[in-house]
């Protein structure tokens, strides 16, 4: 069906042919070109990789098929086994390794599987260092070790434990407050790691946690993205239960929704806004969220007196801009928490924990809290692409209709409206344009993303 390769990492459904899709040799493929990559930033006698991956059904079958492959490049490998994508962030540096691998496709459902790729900080690679190893899959650079010189692979189960305990000693993490508090709360944890690391982070809390899809048997009980459709069951068993709120993750933990006391969802894009709340409350300073993410960051950021700043979409870029502004948190709208404080990457972990700090410090519930923030309404859309649509000159001709406009175009083009916005891009995940809005009501918001819908085919249709 579809290989992807991106500043996401490599991404594609299992089975069918090589090259067109994530099989088995093009899972040993990059991985030999990443392994590769890793001995050519340093010339040293030994090098080490950490590994761990999500429950999907296919990720213990990738998991051995990349992990052999650095043991035939010599690499030493750290297997974590089940884990999540901020776990495996975290092991890196720990682990005094060289970089690390996660195998997951994040929201994409059970078809599909990725390589996601980290350097030394255990922090994503940027699109230079990532074309670089793109290039080594296609040439003849990779070369195997004899047989003295193979890696080893040694297991190491207890980094979520471990990640949980840095999460505790966060100084923002308010454990006494969350104790006290008597929580109650549901976990959605779809069938994957979330359904470990959640609960043990909450017990550890003294959060009651009422489980549901908490088993890690890859067998996704709804679509893995944390959306509102999706997520159903989960609104009635916090109803059902007279929880104070429910907690639902992606596979791989690195985003985080609500859903409030009522069963009604607190908003993705409300999860950054909230911990960022909290955390410039007891350290002021600035933020970045990505490009597509809701305007409420920024206004949360100023009343705290801090600047905030957009950057393209991916993690990476996120990043880069937190760095470069020196912000104390960021992320992504899609609910992905970024708090260097513990690292950077997307941490449901960390943001569990600071979103339950901020609860027991407010005294109020989840529906109330909700109210204290600007409210704007996103539509999230996207068109399938076809031979027919050439991407390029479709933004090309997008920017040039709304040229006198306040128009950015480091990714896509987003076009900022008085009162609303619309920003297209092709995704890094999968064959689509997203089209997403943001407007002061949500039927404003779905006109508007209805309407660029209907403007770009009709360019389609014109050409």
């Amino acid at each position: 069906m579809t290989l992807i390769k991106s500043i996401s990492g490599i991404r594609g459904t299992i089975g069918g042919r090589v090259g067109e899709n994530l099989t088995p040799i093009d899972a040993v493929k990059y991985a030999a070109a990443y392994g590769t990559w890793i001995k050519q930033q340093l010339n040293k006698d030994s090098y080490r990789v950490v590994v761990g991956r999500d429950a999907r059904l296919s990720g213990e079958m990738i998991q051995n098929l990349v992990m052999q492959t650095l043991v035939g490049l010599g690499i030493h490998v750290i297997d974590l086994g089940l884990s999540t994508t901020p776990t495996v962030e975290i092991a890196v540096p720990l682990e005094h390794a060289d970089g690390g691998i996660i195998l997951t496709a994040s929201h994409n459902p059970k078809e599909w599987n990725a390589l996601k790729l980290l350097n030394a900080k255990g922090e994503f690679l940027d699109a230079v260092e990532g074309a670089k190893i793109l290039a080594l899959a296609e040439s003849d650079a990779m070369q195997f070790a004899a047989v003295d010189d193979l890696g080893k692979i040694t297991k190491n189960a207890a980094y979520i434990d471990i990640h949980i305990d840095s999460v505790l000693d966060l100084k923002v993490v308010n454990t006494d407050a969350i104790a006290k508090a008597n929580f109650k709360v549901v976990v959605d944890g779809v069938n994957s790691t979330g359904g470990i690391a959640i609960p043990l982070l909450l017990e550890r809390l003294e959060v009651e946690a009422v489980k549901l899809y908490c088993e890690p048997t890859g067998h996704f009980p709804h679509n893995p993205e944390p959306l509102k459709e999706h997520l159903t069951d989960l609104s009635e068993a916090v109803k059902k239960a007279h929880a104070d709120f429910g907690i639902v993750v992606d596979p791989d933990v690195d985003r985080l929704a609500f859903v409030d006391e009522n069963g009604e969802m607190f908003g993705e894009e409300y999860t950054l806004v909230a911990c960022a709340d909290y955390v410039l409350s007891k350290t002021p300073g600035n933020t970045v969220s990505n490009m597509s993410s809701t305007r409420a960051l920024r206004d949360v950021t100023e009343k705290h007196g801090g600047t905030y700043e957009a950057s393209a979409v991916g993690e990476v870029n996120v990043v880069d801009v937190m760095k470069k502004n020196n912000a104390v948190i960021g992320g992504e709208g899609n609910g992905g928490i970024i708090y260097p404080e513990s690292h950077y990457g997307r941490d449901a972990l960390v943001g569990v924990a600071l979103f339950l700090s901020l609860l027991a410090e407010k005294k109020m519930a989840v529906s109330e809290l909700r109210k204290t923030y600007t409210s704007y309404f996103m539509s999230k859309k996207k068109i399938a692409l076809t031979p027919e649509i050439d991407v390029d000159a479709l933004l090309v001709a997008i920017t040039e209709k709304y040229k006198n406009e306040n128009l950015t175009t480091i990714d896509g083009v987003k076009i900022d409206f008085a009162d609303n916005w619309v920003h297209l891009r092709k995704s890094n995940t999968e064959p689509i344009i997203r089209v997403y809005t943001e407007a002061k009501s949500q039927e404003l918001a779905d006109t508007l993303a209805d309407n660029m819908i209907a403007e770009l085919h009709a360019i389609v249709k014109a050409w």
